[in-house]
């Protein structure tokens, strides 16, 4: 220290490694709650210069895991869109895939990175770190279908979550095959498909039959591809236990997703009567009952230090100083993985699971027994006898207007499929398709159950309208919305809304792609 004083570790056992230049320390790895922390010394650094131990940075240990995703947060609707995620995928599965991006006025170059060298300070031999994340890949559900592949015989579409299965476990050859290559992904011979929009054990069952029968056509030995259960539709999560018992080999990560979870509530309660608010949602006794029945079941069916126990998204990448004081409720809640919009976020979400060690949380929790009631997840978040204004109707109505138009706006337009939208109050939110899921039914609902009309309706996403117009003004590409309000874009907003009633499950992907063709068509129209 400044004062030549010297402070020793409290548990020596944290120091697992280090690194030198010469005679020089150049790294201290120290290692907490299984999480690493490299603290990088250089004195001749600007940073390092200023400290009494010469400490230019610490380097945290952060994601663990990340997630390539095929479906919701992103805007893929046919063979051209498609080939661009599926070659994406295979660049990391091949550890080539890099990226050239303008960062300011500056032209900045990402590959991935390479391993981690350490000294062990236990040994005095090396080591290696992975210096870099386990990727997952989430593949459609099960309900779309794709003409990016026809049947020979008939020109039928194909369906799209097996045609991504298929891709996905022919691209991972290059991590797990013969030919595998020195960055790999994945440390045990595996490839990671999380699964999406699985209603219940029999849909769960089915997955577990394609990805043997992918195995069986690939050669490949069986149980290598393993499933990432979304615990994100109602009959999922009445029936955990069910739904991870044909995938008690391949299961890797069980995962609440709220926001998809509550566009199911809505939807499978739709005629019950109108729902509270959102906000009033958020608060009722079936999503926190969700929450723990989730950690509960992981719990009790053995995953712990088998398998993640996740839970949902931090969705405003700019209020970070309010996701460090309130996203350490996941670990204290038993999650030992949840997540986070960049990887800025990863890193400072971590420091929740250096404060809490998960694990313990996760042996106390079993200790415990079952927190949770079927009857309270079970009870769905009706408004009931709540009273509320014409006014906060409205304001209710406008937030969903405007919030489904920002998002549409995007996807259908620019083939954005996640990205930070402004809210109405010009708060950019990481947007995908649950969003859209969620506000779509509400609106729904209350218009089936006359707290709004289709008048109403109508005026006010014209009004909405205008105000996400302003909010792009400046975005290149970008089709405005008014004053005509004819555009695909605005038109697949009010189908999602006027047919969220019939839509199945409340889903949003067949109005999305349909208006993204027309929007892609129409734009190759007019390049011509």
């Amino acid at each position: 220290l400044k004062n030549k004083k010297i402070i020793s570790l409290v548990d020596s056992n944290k120091f697992v490694g280090y690194n030198k230049n010469g005679s020089a320390l150049t790294s201290v790895l120290l290692k907490n709650n299984n999480l690493h922390v490299d603290i990088q010394i250089d004195r001749n650094h600007s940073v390092g210069a200023t400290h009494a131990a010469g400490v230019k940075d610490v380097v945290l240990e952060a994601a663990i895991t990340a997630i390539a995703d095929f479906e919701d947060s992103v805007s893929a609707v046919d063979a051209e869109d498609k080939s661009v995620i599926y070659r994406n995928w295979t660049g990391l599965m091949k550890g080539t895939l890099s990226d050239k991006f303008m960062k300011g006025d500056k032209q900045v170059s990402r590959v991935l990175n390479q391993d981690k060298s350490f000294v062990s300070a236990a040994t005095g031999k090396p080591f290696m770190l992975p210096g870099r994340v386990v990727f997952l890949v989430r593949n459609v559900g099960l309900h779309m279908m794709t003409d990016a592949v026809k049947f020979a015989d008939t020109g039928r579409m194909v369906p799209e979550g097996l045609l991504d299965l298929m891709i996905t476990a022919l691209a991972s050859f290059h991590d797990v095959g013969p030919a595998a290559k020195s960055l790999q992904n994945s440390r045990t011979g595996s490839v990671y498909i999380v699964k999406p929009k699985q209603h219940g054990p029999e849909e769960v069952q089915f997955t577990v039959d394609t990805f043997s029968r992918a195995e069986q056509l690939l050669g490949i030995p069986t149980n290598t591809l393993k499933i990432g259960i979304m615990d994100e539709e109602r009959r999922t999560t009445v029936n955990l236990k069910e739904c991870i018992r044909p995938a008690k080999s391949r299961c890797i990560f069980i995962n609440t997703g709220f926001m998809d979870r509550t566009g199911d509530e809505f939807h499978t309660s739709f005629y019950g009567g109108p729902f509270l608010p959102r906000a009033g949602v958020k608060k009722a006794p079936w999503l926190q009952a969700y929450e723990d029945w989730n950690v509960d079941t992981g719990i009790e069916t053995g995953l712990l230090g088998v398998a993640q126990i996740g839970k949902g998204m931090w969705a405003a990448p700019d209020s970070m100083a309010d996701m460090l004081k309130t996203k350490g409720a996941h670990p204290k809640a038993g999650a030992n993985c949840a997540w986070v919009p960049s990887p800025t976020a990863a890193t400072l979400h971590v420091i929740h699971y250096h404060e809490t060690f998960v694990q313990a949380v996760q042996q106390r929790l079993a200790a415990g027994g079952h927190r949770s009631k079927l009857s309270d997840i079970l009870l769905p978040p009706f408004l009931g006898s709540t009273k509320i204004t014409p006014a906060e109707i409205q304001r209710e109505l406008e937030n969903n207007a405007q919030g489904i138009l920002g998002y549409v706006s995007r996807w259908v337009g620019l083939g954005i499929g996640c990205s930070k939208v402004p809210d109405i109050h010009d708060v950019g939110l990481m947007e995908d398709r649950a969003t859209l899921r969620i506000s779509s039914q509400h609106v729904a609902n209350w218009l089936y159950h006359g707290l709004v009309t289709r008048e109403q309706v109508i005026e006010t996403f014209k009004t909405m309208a205008q105000v996400v117009d302003r909010q792009n003004g400046t975005t290149e590409g970008y089709h405005a919305m008014s004053p005509e309000f004819k555009n695909n874009e605005f038109q697949a907003a009010l189908e999602m809304v006027f047919n969220g009633i019939n839509a199945p499950n409340g889903l949003t992907e067949w109005t999305l792609t349909k208006f993204r063709r027309a929007e892609k068509a129409r734009q190759n129209g007019s390049r011509l």
